[in-house]
């Protein structure tokens, strides 16, 4: 009769949807799944760069090495420049040209960069100063101001500049496996930063004393790509840069009182420094705790009033970096200490004016090493033999082995919490960059996050190694403000730099954030570590692409993360859970209205099972009936246990006495996992962490059940703010109402 009843009951719901499908056929669809496989993003992989992340075997990359005589000209703030070019095809393309980026052409007169953004009349009202700069003064003459290019031979070499990049014009295809060289002569006028902006130039002080922090000054080879050809996008100013690794030979002539400092290994200490200076840095090379002063403050301020109208050559020589920078002053305080690289010694070095003390005689080289360190743990051994932090007032820019900074306390020496965590941040950050992208080479002109906000990301864990209470920025709950604002002004993190709005938040902050969510909470430290570590050993001194990337962290722990890319990446969404509902339920042996219906849909006759059944049933306002049952009260549930072996008994916990049922939903479109805490009548507390995958069926509300022995008091999700939850009102159960003082307050605050 039953099974009779039930095959009815079929036959209807079936004849029903057959009907329907008369009336209307439904539509297809493309799988929206958030779960679905990235593959339809991804490049394909290929003999060059693996499934797995990996470099293939067919991976190859050009070398370029410079040979450079260049002379700081002090009095009229120009520098000179030539050089010889060695370019290596290790490709299996024959090249018809070579492209060169001309960085410092976006200063020149001509330059179409500010012609590129928006303005607005600036109001005299602002001040005169502000007035003169925005509608007086003549733009400055900046830009390359290229003497010749020739061949090896001497003679002249066809080429062809587009503004911020030169094209040599091979006359016949460089074969791969062949080497083309040339020479080029150049010189420029360097920009005062503090005046006509840029990420290198120079620092005037009032006494008329310099800062010189060069970089970017020579002409130097764009990446050529075998899969993805020439990387020779214009430089606007904002996105940096992509370059081959190689071998450079640098003499750099500056005023004789100059301390100097550069990329690359000192060839002529002797002749640069004094046997005093020597002496204190044979010192310094053995301090592995504190700073030794190779030139201390009081030297500097003697050295700083004085104007030598002689000079001196600094030689350098730097095998296997990507680009090549330089700092120098007669202004320059000079401090040293060892650092140890497991089992290696690096020179953590600081050059700085008096106006950076007391802050950077205190931090400064303390940071840099304290930055190799936590970052070598993270990723490989730090290859090189130093790493120097320079101050600037106003600059943050990284080059191989060398960084300008800024943090520069008040001219009575004050400074302020704010200002110290800016200057340890920043120096974190740039010294940081060696490692990315300085010998892991992304390309940030196209990918600017997977330099910044990969080097953002581990700067994160070792700010919170020099200070653990250290106010990185750069958490989930730091980015939230800016994953809930307008989406109108809102680039997901896989964009070209140049066009991406809130170029911050975008390229540094959100990918810093994501990766230490995955850290923390998605993957876990270990399985994160080693993913992590094998990506930037895999990809040290190589050119690696976001595929590359994503599939590593992939193939190296084990996890399926396209839903994190996907979304984290590749969208704006953003994280919204909540508890849409909570509701209590008891246990009953008399039949609920809910099993009566269920009995009725199947023609049951609940009398006959009297006694044997267990009804469920939902509290009323959280309140449980007096006479509701416990486990035991029911004596065919003691009657079924008692026929357990003593093996099965022991895999039993202890009967729930209260159950619950909580539906979450999820308003925003990410999909996170749900951490949830909850808080028991006693005053204990739980953490429960369900998986993302929660969601792969349900994309808009799950439920889960809780059985327990204790009350339940309260639900919390996401507690700590781990998951960037941009709406953190639906995260608790009871709801927080709030009183109409806290209204009354935000009200005030908007």
């Amino acid at each position: 009769m039953k099974k009779l009843a039930y095959l009815l009951f079929s036959f209807v719901v079936v004849s029903s949807s057959l009907f329907a499908q008369e009336q209307a056929k439904p539509q297809g669809h493309t799988d929206q799944n958030k779960f679905r496989q990235l593959k339809d993003v991804l490049a394909t992989p290929n003999e060059t760069r693996t499934a797995s992340g990996a470099p293939g075997y067919a991976y190859t990359q050009q070398k370029v090495d410079y040979v450079m005589d260049i002379r700081l000209d002090e009095n009229n703030d120009k520098i000179f420049g030539e050089e010889n070019i060695t370019y290596h095809n290790n490709s299996k393309d024959h090249l018809e040209y070579l492209w060169l980026q001309l960085d410092q052409n976006m200063r020149a007169k001509d330059s179409k960069t500010p012609d590129a953004n928006s303005e607005s009349f600036r109001s005299p009202f602002n001040g005169p100063q502000s007035f003169t700069k925005s509608n007086l003064k003549d733009r400055f003459d900046g830009g390359f101001n290229i003497e010749y290019v020739k061949n090896e031979n001497g003679s002249a070499l066809s080429h062809t500049i587009n503004r911020t990049m030169m094209r040599i014009n091979l006359s016949k295809p460089l074969a791969p496996g062949e080497v083309f060289k040339f020479s080029i002569k150049w010189w420029y006028n360097i920009n005062d930063i503090n005046v006509d902006g840029g990420r290198s130039g120079l620092e005037t002080f009032p006494d008329g004393n310099k800062n010189y922090t060069i970089a970017q000054f020579f002409p130097r080879l764009c990446v050529y790509d075998n899969v993805e050809g020439w990387q020779n996008m214009q430089f606007w100013g904002r996105s940096e840069f992509a370059l081959e690794f190689g071998d450079y030979d640098v003499k750099i002539t500056a005023p004789a009182d100059h301390i100097l400092e550069a990329t690359g290994e000192l060839q002529n200490p002797k002749d640069v420094y004094t046997k005093e200076q020597l002496k204190r840095f044979a010192k310094a090379e053995k301090a592995f705790t504190d700073p030794v002063f190779i030139v201390t403050q009081e030297e500097a301020e003697v050295n700083e009033k004085g104007r030598s109208s002689k000079t001196k050559t600094w030689h350098f020589t730097a095998n296997n970096v990507r680009d090549y920078a330089f700092a120098s002053s007669r202004k320059y305080i000079y401090d040293a200490m060892a650092v140890n690289i497991n089992g290696k010694t690096v020179m953590a070095i600081s050059l700085y004016p008096k106006e950076g003390n007391p802050l950077w005689e205190e931090h400064s080289t303390r940071v840099v090493a304290n930055t190799l360190e936590e970052y070598s743990k993270l990723t490989f051994d730090y290859p090189y033999s130093k790493a120097i932090s320079v101050h600037s007032e106003r600059q943050g820019m990284e080059y191989p082995m060398i960084c300008f900074n800024y943090g520069r306390p008040n001219e009575d020496g004050t400074y302020s919490e704010r200002l110290k965590r800016g200057m340890i941040g920043v120096i974190t950050h740039e010294v940081g960059h060696n490692f990315f992208p300085m010998i892991v080479n992304s390309d940030e002109r196209q990918w600017t996050w997977m330099d910044e906000g990969l080097n953002s990301f581990v700067e994160t864990l070792a700010e919170l190694d020099y200070d653990p209470n250290f106010i990185t920025g750069n958490l989930p709950k730091d980015i939230v403000p800016y994953m809930g604002g307008d989406q109108n002004y809102i680039s997901p993190i896989m964009s070209q730099g140049d066009y991406v709005y809130q170029f911050g938040p975008n390229a540094y902050t959100k990918p810093a954030a994501g990766l230490y969510m995955l850290r923390q909470t998605i993957m876990g430290p270990e399985l994160f570590d080693f993913a992590f570590r094998t990506y930037s050993q895999r990809w040290m001194f190589k050119h690696p692409t976001p595929e590359d990337f994503f599939r590593s962290m992939e193939d190296a722990s084990g996890m399926d993360l396209d839903w994190f890319w996907r979304g984290w990446f590749y969208t704006t969404d953003y994280t919204d859970i909540g508890m849409k509902e909570v509701k209590e339920y008891y246990l009953t042996d008399k039949p609920t209205e809910q099993a009566k219906e269920q009995a009725k849909r199947y023609n049951m006759n609940l009398e006959e099972y009297d006694g044997k059944l267990i009804y469920y049933a939902e509290a009323e306002n959280g309140v449980v009936p007096s006479d509701a049952k416990n486990p035991s009260d029911f004596a065919v549930l003691n009657d079924y246990l008692a026929t357990l072996s003593a093996e099965q008994k022991a895999t039993l916990k202890a009967a729930p006495k209260h159950f619950y049922e909580v539906t979450f939903e999820k308003p925003g479109g990410l999909v996170m996992p749900i951490i949830l805490e909850i808080t028991y009548e006693d005053g204990t507390k739980e953490r429960k962490t369900f998986p993302a995958q929660i969601w792969r069926y349900n994309d808009k509300e799950v439920t889960k059940v809780f059985k327990t022995e204790k009350a339940i008091t309260g639900f919390v999700i996401d507690p700590d703010l781990e998951t960037a939850d941009v709406d953190t009102s639906n995260n608790a159960w009871p709801r927080e109402e709030k009183n109409n003082f806290d209204k009354f307050k935000e009200q005030v605050k908007e």
